[in-house]
């Protein structure tokens, strides 16, 4: 569903970052920390000012304050439009609401829940019928 949707952004000229939850903390980070030497200097403003950034599989990273700092801002940035531009953000996981809570603590949980429509999918993975 969510690469239906960048497509369709793309097309139509919109930015879209797309990117799993390990990986964006961990470049994040690194940006932060001057451990990689980025070719875009903008890396950190991208992400804050995508018209469309997905995060997937939201919960499989290995968490610590600093990531979860990040995450608050990038949320919350993206949520109040602190960045002068309306944009949309879209987040996969597989947890529950009260796992949301447990782990991201309550000012990631209540943006999540209280700013996002949540749709829940069932069915089998697809990357198993192969």
């Amino acid at each position: 569903m969510s690469n239906c949707i960048a497509d369709n952004l793309l097309k139509k000229g919109k930015t879209v970052i797309y990117q799993t939850a390990p990986v964006l903390l961990e470049n994040i980070i690194d940006y932060k920390m001057n451990k990689q030497k980025f070719i875009n200097s903008n890396f950190y403003d991208s992400i804050l000012e995508a018209d469309l950034l997905i995060i997937d599989d939201l919960g499989t990273e290995n968490l610590n304050s600093m990531k979860l700092s990040e995450l608050f801002i990038i949320l919350n940035t993206r949520l109040l439009n602190s960045n002068n531009k309306i944009t949309k953000t879209i987040i996969s996981t597989n947890l529950s609401i009260n796992d949301i809570f447990k782990f991201y603590e309550e000012r990631i949980g209540s943006r999540i829940v209280g700013n996002y429509d949540i749709y829940y999918f069932f069915g089998d993975d697809l990357r198993f019928k192969k």
